[in-house]
């Protein structure tokens, strides 16, 4: 594992090929924007996701897929969700069957409900049977970036692949724990934007840590249920993927999950906040995604619930917050 491509130039795919640059050879690191990708190879650094976090020497910018693959080792994917079908089949006649696929994007496939490690599997699955791990954590970009010690997990079915990947890409600043339960990592990774959004909703009501802790104690028990129905561990939700990320997201000011929330209570239209920036916040997507798989399992959800009808149906957050309080009384 010498060369390492990523796949995808947002601030967590930039974070990622910075801090894993002393790890190789050589990052490529592909962007989709060819007016960026000229700035980025002209100033070493991307002024649009990342601005102020300089690219090391050993990270290659370029546009072009098949540059990205040439001689990697490792393929590292953080492109958003919606657009990781596109670019594995794009990628598709220019993989290799010895080529490992490590998956950093958060979220769930719109329409077939699909994790982001099973889209993958469906699409390359066609021509070889790939090795697949998952990395997920509580981590913000820009932290990541400039150094500051974090920790994550990958995980594989294949514990012995996601060792490989925990010694090819630990470090001084970012240390990977091992887990064989992509599932559980994934239906964390995803689910936690969910709650990040009902968190911003009630710091933009201008509400206390009481209701934050709430929140954020049910909003487990919730995605724990899902991940579970899928498969999932419930130990793999109180490590750092379950636990760590949703606390993160739901407290910390980075979190672009949790700005919708807070723009949400301050009374804007989704559209005019998702309009108003380049970043992607996972949640909004992955919110409509959650209530039909929770549907399909039978799994209760109310939380996730009530950011839909605050998202899809305009729901106003005070009325979304009572009927949360207002339910049916029951055990915990």
């Amino acid at each position: 594992m010498k060369h390492l491509a990523v796949i995808g130039a947002g601030s967590w795919g930039t974070a990622l090929a910075v801090v894993l640059a002393p790890r190789f050879e050589s990052v490529r690191l592909w962007v989709y924007e060819a007016d960026l990708a000229a700035r980025m190879t002209a100033t070493r650094e991307n002024d649009l996701f990342l601005p102020g976090i300089a690219l090391p020497p050993n990270v290659l910018v370029t546009t072009s897929l098949p540059a990205a693959l040439d001689r990697a080792g490792l393929l590292l994917s953080v492109m958003p969700s919606r657009h990781v079908r596109r670019l594995y089949c794009e990628m598709l006649p220019h993989l290799r069957p010895d080529l490992p696929f490590v998956s950093a994007t958060k979220g769930i496939e719109s329409g077939t409900l699909l994790r982001m490690s099973e889209v993958i599997r469906q699409v390359v699955g066609r021509r070889f049977t790939p090795a697949i791990a998952v990395l997920s954590g509580p981590t913000f970009a820009r932290e990541i970036a400039r150094g500051e010690p974090a920790a994550v997990v990958v995980a594989s079915a294949d514990l012995g692949f996601a060792e490989t990947v925990q010694r090819a890409c630990s470090g001084p600043s970012l240390r990977l724990y091992t887990n064989s339960d992509p599932a559980g990592v994934e239906i964390g990774a995803a689910l936690k934007n969910v709650v990040a959004i009902a968190a911003g909703v009630c710091q933009g009501l201008g509400l206390g840590s009481n209701t934050r802790a709430a929140l954020i104690t049910r909003g487990l028990a919730e995605i724990t249920r899902l991940a579970v129905a899928l498969g999932g561990q419930p130990s793999t939700l109180a490590g750092l993927a379950g636990l760590g990320d949703l606390v993160l997201t739901c407290t910390g000011d980075l979190s672009r999950n949790r700005q919708v929330g807070m723009e949400l209570a301050r009374g804007r239209k989704l559209s005019e906040i998702v309009g108003s920036t380049r970043m992607v916040a996972e949640g909004v997507e992955t919110t409509a995604a959650a209530v039909e798989l929770a549907a399909r399992q039978g799994i209760e959800m109310p939380i996730t619930r009530q950011v839909d009808a605050m998202l899809r149906g305009g729901k106003p957050p005070l009325e979304a917050l009572r009927e949360l309080m207002l339910r049916e009384l029951k055990g915990e």
